[in-house]
């Protein structure tokens, strides 16, 4: 509180208020000027009866202390109502300040100027008289109001100066003539103003002190700050004291431990035995197998021979607290309820039929027999269709543990096996850590990414998951710190990966692949309608009657802004919708609460990918195949030119390899079959044919434009064009079969989108096409031919 009074300032405004002794320096108010010179405070308040010194720096207030240094010497003292604006106007400094007399002018050796303000008497702001060279106002001058209740006011300010000297007690760094100070000042109201420009607080708070005209609201105030700021300094030393005490008590308790240590020592006893009990205790409740609790009982035999303070000892001791948190033969029971479970992961995941039913197969058998190992399960697909998800929804559903553990990147292999005792700061691996950290031996383990394995140095991760993976091996699985079999058996592995070429062979043997294909059109939109937009939803704070997103919209969602195998960038752009219209409801704004394609365009922008319709043609030598992409499935157009020339072929739409050699092999078998097919066999040393596929910055490849090929060139030839509105997609050989291809979901469900309505396959496809929803192909005819004469028959 008083902690500055006898300090020097040390930049502009920031002062020490002085108070003058002399009570009864102050004329009566009516000889005082009412047109000031005004000087602006930046960050403090000058009372009445306070002298201040100030360092000058605005070139508007040095002129204006001057002016007044010159004439009368008074100036009107205003605090500014922003500390950072360097040229106040007069409406931007409080109204209320205090009239000042310059006592003295001082040139400072750094060469700036610094004033010494008394305070006279209280004044308020009235009219601007002069702006420039310096602010000059009309003031009001404000009387001390008289007390009206003495007693009242005598009893305040006893309580005052008792707080008062509490706080100088309290804070040493308070020079003690603050004490003398507050018992001789005698009138209320200048004892009152002293310790208000000395009281801790912020320049609006004392603002507030300066404006109040009564002394018993003043006083009352004052003492409130003051009760507070002597609160504050009590719990202050309270705090400091404790720590201090604390701390010595610390270094005594060391001291002490110190020689009771020395002595047992001497006396040959283990000073750490009561923990040592404390572990066989809990090992005697242990139902572990008996090569561990073997091992347990020499690890524990070692420990209470060896001194506790060489290093080994805590070694031994967190080995023996590992085996004791591990779950041995500790298993959650299984959910048998078939139906349920089907349920759950029904309720969860929309489609993945295969891994569905793998794992409800391992449970009817699981239910059966009473005991099974668990199934080393590998999902592999493109990224966002839902694995590493799936395996927090199987667990769920089984009742398990989940536990997931990412795999990518990882190159150490000291992460799956752990590191032996012997090194410092070894640990169990991460397997057998997270299966403490699951506290069950029979938990739902992902092994996340597991075709992003790195090998370096350090060991190879994935040739250390060959005796993890392995249900004839794991059994006994030994990890370097626990050095005792652990049996994962009964743990269910899901390995999720993106690709299998990168996997290694003999671990890539070990795992039941099961292939997650990308997830078609229309099982977007019904993951869209099931989980995603109820998801946002909730996530962004609507209700169900703040947003509708019907099926068309979300159709056009998908195709127009996203292309991908999975729904992730599906879900961000749902969230994206949610968020413009949480703005709205938010703010109050209209808006559609059935999304149109107009509010697709306002909260996301025009679509980012164009998915033409297919429009009938009626060129020949125009053909249309069906393409397979990590994204799913499209239909792609063969064009074919004949020109005269000397029999060349002439190849374009950055084809691979695959491609040009079935365009290749279905030339070479129009030309040995020209007279069946009906076509002069001279035509073709005399042209030239260009067969090219549109969209050529995108690369191209693989067999099954085979028969397209085919029936554009011979289309081009015989002059007759492609049936209308049919896709094909099929392998050829020179013999003229007709061999299966693959992606045939994809395929035939772009088909469907693009408005095709016949779709020609190899007859050996038809297993494909059953597995594919009736729902979703519905009105789509499948013609199925074994060899190139079924397809021209078709085609043409």
């Amino acid at each position: 509180m008083f902690s500055n009074i006898y300090l020097a300032p040390s930049d502009q405004d920031d002062f020490i208020p002085v108070f003058s002794l002399n009570e009864d320096e102050n004329s009566n108010v009516e000889s005082f000027p009412t047109n000031l010179p005004i000087v602006a405070l930046k960050n403090t308040v000058l009372f009445p009866g306070n002298i201040l010194p100030i360092t000058i720096g605005r070139s508007k207030s040095i002129k204006a202390v001057k002016a007044a240094f010159k004439g009368d010497k008074y100036v009107g003292v205003f605090t500014q109502q922003e500390i950072d604006n360097e040229d106040p106007a007069l409406n931007e400094l409080y109204q209320v300040g205090t009239l000042a007399k310059v006592v003295k002018m001082l040139k400072m050796p750094d060469g700036n100027t610094t004033a010494i303000l008394q305070g006279r008497s209280k004044c308020q702001l009235d009219s601007l008289v002069q702006d420039d060279p310096y602010i000059i106002a009309s003031v009001t001058h404000i009387d001390t109001a008289k007390a009206e209740n003495e007693l009242e006011l005598s009893v305040t300010m006893t309580s005052i100066k008792e707080i008062s000297k509490k706080i100088i007690n309290l804070s040493p760094q308070i020079p003690e003539e603050a004490r003398l100070m507050l018992d001789n000042v005698k009138k209320p109201e200048f004892l009152l103003n002293f310790i208000a420009s000395n009281i801790e607080g912020n320049v609006p708070k004392k603002q507030s002190i300066l404006e109040i005209d009564s002394v018993e609201e003043k006083s009352k105030m004052i003492l409130s700050e003051l009760d507070n700021q002597l609160q504050l300094l009590e719990l202050k030393t309270k705090i400091e004291s404790k720590v201090r005490v604390d701390i010595e008590k610390q270094q005594r308790d060391y001291f002490l431990n110190q020689q009771l240590k020395t002595i047992q020592e001497e006396l040959g006893q283990n000073p750490n035995r009561e923990e040592l009990l404390a572990l066989e205790e809990k090992a005697a409740k242990m139902k572990w197998p008996e090569p561990v609790a073997n091992r347990f009982a020499k690890e524990m035999k070692k420990a209470k021979r060896i001194n506790p303070q060489i290093a080994e000892y805590s070694v031994i001791l967190n080995y023996l607290e590992t085996l004791l948190d591990l779950p041995w033969n500790t298993y959650t029971d299984d959910n048998f309820d078939l139906k349920k479970v089907k349920a759950v992961l029904d309720k969860d995941h929309y489609g993945l039929k295969d891994v569905k039913e793998r794992i409800l197969e391992h449970l009817a058998v699981l239910k059966l027999k009473g005991d099974m190992k668990a199934p080393i399960i590998c999902l592999v697909g493109p990224p966002g269709v839902g694995k590493t998800s799936l395996g927090k929804s199987i667990a769920k559903a089984l009742g398990r543990k989940f536990i997931r553990m990412s795999l990518g990147g990882l190159h150490d292999e000291s992460e799956i096996r752990g590191h032996r005792k012997t090194y410092i700061g070894a640990m169990p691996g991460r397997i057998i850590k997270s299966i403490k950290k699951a506290g069950s031996s029979n938990p739902v383990f992902i092994l996340d990414e597991i075709d992003k394995i790195g090998k370096d140095f350090r060991g190879d991760p994935s040739s250390a998951l060959l005796e993890v993976l392995d249900p004839e091996q794991n059994t006994t699985f030994q990890d370097n710190y626990i050095e005792v079999d652990y049996d994962l058996s009964k743990v269910l592995f899901i390995a999720t990966s993106n690709a299998l070429s990168t996997i290694q062979p003999a671990l890539l043997d070990r795992m039941e692949i099961i292939e997650l294909s990308g997830y078609s059109l229309e099982e977007k939109v019904e993951i869209a309608k099931k989980h995603l937009v109820k998801k946002q939803r909730e996530e962004h704070g609507l209700k169900a009657e703040h947003v509708k997103l019907n099926k068309g919209i979300i159709e056009q969602l998908i195709q127009g802004y996203t292309k991908e195998s999975g729904v992730r960038s599906l879900d961000r752009k749902i969230a994206s919708v949610m968020r413009g219209i949480a703005k709205r409801v938010a703010m109050e704004e209209p808006y559609n609460v059935s999304v149109t394609q107009e509010d697709l365009n306002t909260y996301l922008g025009s679509a980012r990918f164009d998915n033409d319709r297919y429009t009938v043609n009626g060129t020949p030598g125009v053909a249309v195949g069906l393409a397979w992409t990590r994204v799913g499935g499209d239909i792609l157009f063969i064009e074919t030119s004949l020109s005269k020339g000397k029999g060349k072929l002439t190849l374009t739409g950055n084809l691979g390899d695959v491609m040009k050699e079935s365009a290749t092999t279905a030339l070479s078998y129009i030309k040995s079959n020209s007279e069946e097919l009906n076509i002069d066999s001279t035509s073709f040393e005399n042209t030239d044919i260009h067969i090219h596929v549109p969209e050529g910055a995108i690369p191209k490849d693989g067999p099954s434009a085979g028969i397209t090929m085919f029936s554009a060139i011979v289309s081009a030839f015989k002059q007759e064009v492609v049936q209308p509105y049919l896709a094909m997609s099929g392998e050829i050989t020179l013999r003229g079969k007709v061999l299966p291809v693959g992606g045939i979901k994809e395929k035939v469900l772009a088909a469907k989108r693009s408005g095709m309505k016949k779709v020609m396959l190899c007859s050996k496809n038809k297993k494909d096409i059953e597995k594919i929803d009736p729902e979703f192909i519905k009105n789509l005819e499948v013609i199925y031919v074994d060899n190139m004469n079924e397809v021209l028959a078709n085609a043409l």
